[in-house]
């Protein structure tokens, strides 16, 4: 079997807990490379891919086809481009970059070198994600009228020496975890028509971001995001009313738990929820009021690099393409716009 030669271009979370593992037990990919610029942990775990301590050096590898930008958000443009000149394919970690204009750049030059280019939202395989899509595909809840998504968590502490707490527009929640939800959003109900946000930083002696309000504007549906360092009570990870009921679940999808754990991608009851932590649906079905816990489809990381095997090897098409991503950046870029000018900014 032809397998896809592979370089990651950093070992910390990212690689260390995603991507290495999803690639090491994918029948079509080999783990060729790994840049581990500090530490040495990389060789211990993968004794027998070849360990580089620079970029360049990654790049010059030349058996190597596809590289994983999961380097600092920071880096993500100048890697990519540079991955690209090397004719290397791409996937990037999310966020893709912090502009539009630098999105159309790479993606003008993976379109001139004919390379796949592409963004790791491995959270449209979220099992929540998914069971949220297959309900309103459904019409369980008839018209949708309210969506609401949101990210909890508890760190009233600044973490030392990580590149996430460093001073910088780009480097805070907005951009690491509004580029998961605003994805999210714009798969479920496409591009909004205007962007309202009120983003802050809220823990003492914080540098960066840690909460933002965002509201998407639609025509027919209130879409909000929320997310924060300061939640240390759990609220819902989705709400969602409709004019028929509404389905409310709490709880993370189970699958960076089970990573973390050393537990094999796509072994048996991979991305499953336990029963308890189903979400609660109550509606109207054939007229009769139905009040029930729905079970969640099991997440499935794994399909992303399914899909990935599928675009270099079968010529499929990417189910994340770059282009598609820019939405989402635009996105990001008018929330920014909205916090400065306290305003709604009208996308076009």
């Amino acid at each position: 079997m032809k397998k896809i030669k592979v370089g990651i271009a950093s070992f910390g979370m990212s690689g260390k807990v995603f991507h290495a593992p999803l690639l090491v037990a994918h029948p079509e990919f080999e783990l060729t490379a790994i840049c581990e610029r500090s530490k040495n942990e990389a060789a211990a775990l993968y004794s027998n891919t070849r360990i580089y301590k620079s970029l360049e050096e990654l790049l010059n590898d030349k058996e190597i086809e596809l590289v994983i930008v999961n380097t600092p958000d920071t880096t993500h443009y100048d890697f990519v481009r540079q991955a690209l000149n090397a004719g290397k394919h791409v996937v990037v970690e999310k966020p893709f970059v912090f502009t539009v204009a630098e999105g159309l750049e790479l993606i003008a030059l993976a379109y001139e070198k004919s390379l796949l280019l592409t963004v790791f939202q491995n959270r449209r395989w979220d099992g929540d994600f998914l069971t949220v899509k297959s309900i309103i595909e459904q019409g369980l809840l008839g018209r949708v009228v309210e969506f609401r998504s949101s990210f909890q968590r508890f760190r009233n502490y600044i973490p030392p020496n990580t590149w996430k707490e460093a001073k910088n527009r780009y480097v805070g929640t907005t951009y690491n975890l509004g580029s998961h939800m605003i994805d999210q959003a714009i798969c479920l109900f496409g591009m909004p028509k205007g962007v309202f946000a009120r983003i802050a930083t809220l823990r003492d002696n914080a540098k960066v971001d840690d909460y933002y309000h965002i509201m998407l504007i639609y025509p027919d549906i209130q879409v909000s995001l929320s997310a924060g360092y300061l939640m240390r009570e759990e609220t819902p990870r989705y709400t969602l009313h409709g004019t028929l009921g509404s389905f409310v679940k709490y709880g993370l999808d189970p699958q960076e738990e089970a990573l973390k754990s050393g537990s094999i991608p796509g072994s048996t009851h991979w991305g499953e929820e336990p029963e308890a932590n189903w979400g609660i649906l109550h509606t109207e079905i054939n007229g009769e009021v139905v009040r029930r816990k729905e079970k969640t489809i099991p997440g499935n990381y794994t399909a992303y690099y399914d899909n990935i095997a599928d675009c270099l090897l079968r010529n499929g098409n990417p189910a994340v393409p770059a282009i598609e991503n820019l939405k989402l950046i635009r996105v990001l870029e008018a929330a920014f716009q909205s916090q400065e000018q306290n305003k709604v900014i009208f996308l076009e």
